[in-house]
């Protein structure tokens, strides 16, 4: 116990500096997100609040960071103005039915985790984790090109006006004066790690503190976090505490037709939250080399989201950027996500007119240097050392990403690897064919056997040419799937109505169980008395292991 309490409190520091810089960078991202769905930036801030808080301390990765996110935002886009269309024009009843539609994606996936449904991301191929690491590395880059102010005049493009476009840009002061604080920030993010005396503090944290302090003290004309939110329609940054917004289930008719709109929007966004923490919670898992629990996670995002449903904010589930960040910082416990959560509600209260004046740039350099950070770069040194098929999938899954969404990149992702598995099992089926002494014609099966072998299967068999006795020898193979015994159940019969006789031969328990639940007559055609060492070791996995302890 005191060794278990000693390595957590030596960490506090890095936890609590990180979870500051998190802190800093949740605040553009939620109310970046917030202006995307279409509603007010406390709702984003509310969001990042509950839902970073509530997982933080429930959820199954400690060090990972959730909040508002704009997987989850682009999709709400619609729901909110198809929401809004349903009411009057003064009634924003699109707000209302987005918390209500978050409190039923909260209960979708508090579901998924008590099914354990979460266990399934480690069916995700490691293709598809490379793809959704490097689209939403270009997703987030592309994200934060949209802080930057326009470069040139309205109206002028670089084919049309090449001089007006090039005099546009490099006379745009504010332009480069931004990318510079940018360049200066991702300068300091790459050098300070090397200095003696800043290795204990979070780059991004002095990052940040040193491009601020030179906006504020040379009085910088630059965006910052308070003008943003104003040129987004926002009155500021300060807010009160959430309170319960019951006048939800007021405004909305809880009905069939309530029901028939939010439940596909539900469904989507839960499918999609589950799948981007999942696999956010893997890949935190390969840099701290350690194991969280997905179910876990799944009830805790769940439940984060109802609560933050009945009190006013958009949902939302992990954020890898910030959780990069995190880690990068030194955040390992579930005290970082915890101190960024709190001192976020903490700005929203007291702190909002420091924080308006963080200049944007800042902010964007340390997302940029995350977006270096998150692309799986070793994906251009592999490109001829993989199967094409999984460089195809690496790059369908980014393209998608970026495209679509994570959710249809991932699903097209894992359906081409398992299509691709299939087709590449189903050419391994082999045949070797002999014939004993006494004349029976033995076929001794290699490779698995499943829905997409059995064609090749089939073809091994002569049945009309055969002599009068068969034996079909199964021990390098093994049965997956119906398909597979009714394959077998047809060849057995065609032997049969040619009058010969067929023996089968080191079946798996469970393939005969089930081929004598088809027909009772295969009773007199599996052979179960083998004298065979090999087949004992496959059939009884406690005797294969007894033999190697004893080796």
């Amino acid at each position: 116990m005191t060794e278990f309490v000693r390595k957590r409190a030596s960490n506090i520091k890095n936890d609590v500096l990180s979870g500051i810089t998190v802190s800093l960078a949740l605040v553009p991202e939620a109310v970046a997100f917030a202006f995307v769905a279409g509603v007010d930036p406390l709702v984003g801030l509310y969001a990042a609040f509950m839902v970073g808080l509530i997982t933080s301390i429930f959820g199954g990765r400690p060090g990972m960071i959730s909040g508002a996110t704009g997987a989850l935002a682009v999709v709400m886009v619609s729901l909110v103005k198809d929401g809004n269309a349903m009411g009057l024009p003064d009634e924003n009843l699109g707000l209302y039915y987005l918390f209500a539609t978050v409190i039923l994606m909260g209960l979708i996936q508090v579901t998924a985790g008590l099914l354990k449904l979460g266990k399934f991301v480690r069916l995700i191929p490691h293709p598809v984790m490379m793809g959704f690491v490097n689209g939403l590395a270009i997703v987030i880059f592309f994200s934060q090109l949209g802080m930057f102010p326009d470069a040139v005049g309205e109206g002028t493009t670089f084919w049309n006006d090449k001089g007006a476009w090039f005099t546009e840009l490099f006379t745009n002061t504010n332009f480069w004066l931004m990318t510079g604080l940018v360049g200066l920030t991702m300068l300091m993010m790459w050098g300070l790690p090397k200095l003696k005396y800043t290795k204990k503090v979070p780059e991004a944290l002095l990052a940040i503190l040193v491009v601020s302090f030179l906006a504020i003290y040379f009085n910088l004309d630059v965006a910052t976090v308070g003008s943003f939110i104003k040129d987004g329609g926002g009155e500021g940054l300060k807010g009160g505490l959430p309170v319960l917004h019951l006048e939800t289930f007021q405004k909305i008719p809880f009905n069939w037709e309530s029901i028939k709109f939010i439940f596909p929007y539900a469904l989507i966004l839960a499918a999609i939250g589950l799948i981007e923490s999942l696999m956010t919670l893997n890949l935190i898992d390969d840099l701290t080399d350690t194991r969280g629990n997905s179910n876990r996670e799944c009830i805790a995002q769940g439940g984060a989201n109802i609560v933050t449903g009945l009190f006013g904010g958009m949902g939302g589930c992990a954020m890898i950027g910030q959780s990069i960040i995190n880690i990068k910082g030194g955040g390992r416990t579930r005290l970082s996500g915890i101190v960024a959560a709190v001192l976020l509600l903490l700005f929203i209260l007291f702190g909002s007119s420091y924080i308006e004046q963080i200049p944007i740039a800042a902010l964007v350099g340390v997302m940029f240097m995350v977006v270096i950070g998150t692309f799986a770069w070793s994906s251009f040194r592999i490109i001829n050392k993989i199967p094409r098929a999984d460089l195809f999938v690496i790059i369908l899954v980014s393209s998608l990403t970026v495209i679509f969404d994570l959710a249809i990149a991932v699903i097209a992702g894992v359906i081409v690897s398992a299509l691709v598995f299939s087709w590449e099992n189903a050419t391994r089926i082999r045949a070797r064919k002999r014939t004993k002494e006494d004349g029976t014609k033995i076929y001794e099966i290699w490779g698995p056997l499943f829905f997409g072998s059995i064609t090749a299967f089939v073809d091994k068999f002569d049945v009309k040419n055969d002599p009068e006795s068969i034996e079909i020898d199964f021990v390098e193979s093994r049965v997956s799937d119906h398909s597979a015994i009714e394959a077998i159940f047809n060849i057995v019969e065609k032997y049969e109505a040619q009058g010969k006789k067929v023996q089968l031969k080191h079946l798996s328990e469970e393939c005969k169980v089930l081929l004598l639940k088809g027909s009772p007559k295969f009773a007199s055609v599996i052979v179960d008395d083998i004298d065979d060492p090999r087949y004992h070791l496959a059939a009884n996995p406690e005797a294969f292991t007894k033999g190697l302890n004893e080796y």
